[in-house]
């Protein structure tokens, strides 16, 4: 929801009625993962995707009657239906995809969500998409870490899927719950879809060199809060990484401590140590290999270059099990020269690290393209 938030907020805002179709389960080589999600307003106007192009021509002529008969529908599009392969889904996956009639009315809290989306703040959207009551259908609750709001039916299914939804905000991830139709645990009859919001993961570059240019610029495409922190004022200017969120001052090693005990940094956050110079990256892979686990700890630099950060590591107390978190020469085996290609390659890492990928060709293997989180 969040990539068509600001044309949907549109309709909302003027009282109208848009569709709303967000991916809530995937099977094998879908094209998109849980919670993608395509408006589609009052106008006709399309916004977003939840295929990639696959079905979004069919979710476009379900979405006219779901605003006509202002009625949520389940739907799954499938290779192995008949009526789903017609329409273009032709990857081998399958996905359930749940329309919704959206407007003031039937979700009175969605400016409350988009607050706290911009401001940052974790919000999860509890969206009920089967039931035995139909009247069910389509009902939220809105979850935050310390409270929540909306009525999902009853107040025992509403503190039931409550507390449940807060543990998938707390990881950030969207999911189905299933319960019994009044919010029993061990109950059938009832699932709700978990849309998790959380601030953009981080990316840490440390090092003011062109490499990290490269590497702001490409972070910053894949959703990512980008950093760039050096000890050196003449390099470490926002004029030289326009990418970036911001442009740091200060000594890596410190200015990572300073984070880490703030609780600014998570199991999301990338660090891409790029200086490849001691006295800067040794202190501060001291703290990122210790204080973790975080997503990605990679560090620039020749394979001799490698091999006496990790003797330097080794006699500052680091363990074997924290050396072995390291990425070290950074990135994938591209062939990469130029510092937007060796961006590339680095993002490619981080890619790999975070789905399970192997890095190899796809030509070269036979297991699943999408790989599960």
């Amino acid at each position: 929801m969040r990539d068509v938030l600001g044309a949907l907020l549109t309709g909302w805002s003027s009282g109208q009625t848009s569709a709303l179709a967000t991916v809530v389960r995937t099977f094998e080589s879908a094209p998109r993962a849980p919670g993608a999600s395509m408006l589609v307003t009052a106008e006709g106007e399309a916004v977003g995707s939840v295929s990639g192009g696959c079905v979004e021509g069919a979710i476009y002529e379900l979405a006219a009657d779901v605003i006509a008969e202002e009625r949520p529908v389940l739907v799954r599009y499938g290779i192995s239906d008949d009526n789903a392969f017609a329409v273009g889904l032709t990857c081998g996956g399958i996905i359930d995809v749940f329309v919704e009639p959206v407007s003031r009315r039937r979700f009175a809290e969605l400016d409350a969500v988009r607050r706290d989306i911009d401001g940052g703040r974790p919000v999860g959207v509890v969206t009920v998409i089967e039931h035995p009551d139909p009247a069910w259908l389509g009902r939220h609750l809105v979850i935050r870490p310390q409270d929540a709001e909306g009525d999902i039916g009853t107040q025992h299914a509403n503190r039931a899927i409550t507390d449940d939804a807060r543990g998938l905000l707390a990881s950030g991830r969207n999911g189905i719950l299933a319960y019994g139709p009044d919010g029993e645990r061990l109950g059938a009859g009832m699932r709700v879809f978990v849309s998790s919001f959380v601030s953009r993961p981080r990316m840490l570059v440390f090092g003011a060199i062109d490499f990290a240019a490269a590497l702001a610029r490409l972070g910053a495409f894949l959703g990512y809060r980008v950093t760039v922190c050096d000890a050196r004022a003449v390099f470490a200017t926002t004029a030289r990484f326009p990418d970036a969120d911001e442009v740091i001052v200060d000594w890596p090693h410190r200015y990572f401590a300073q984070q880490v005990g703030a609780g600014l940094v998570d199991e999301r956050t990338v660090i891409c140590v790029l200086t490849h110079d001691p006295k800067f990256d040794v202190p501060l892979l001291e703290v990122a290999l210790t204080a973790g686990p975080f997503a990605y700890v990679g560090a620039m630099g020749s394979r001799r270059t490698h091999d006496d950060r990790l003797n330097r590591l080794h006699n500052a107390g680091l363990s074997d099990d924290a050396l072995s978190r390291l990425h070290s020469p950074i990135g994938l085996d591209l062939g990469s020269r130029t510092p937007e290609e060796t961006a590339v390659s680095i993002a490619a890492e981080v890619i790999a690290k975070r789905w399970g990928g192997t890095g190899e060709p796809l030509t070269l293997t036979v297991d699943r393209i999408h790989h599960d989180d």
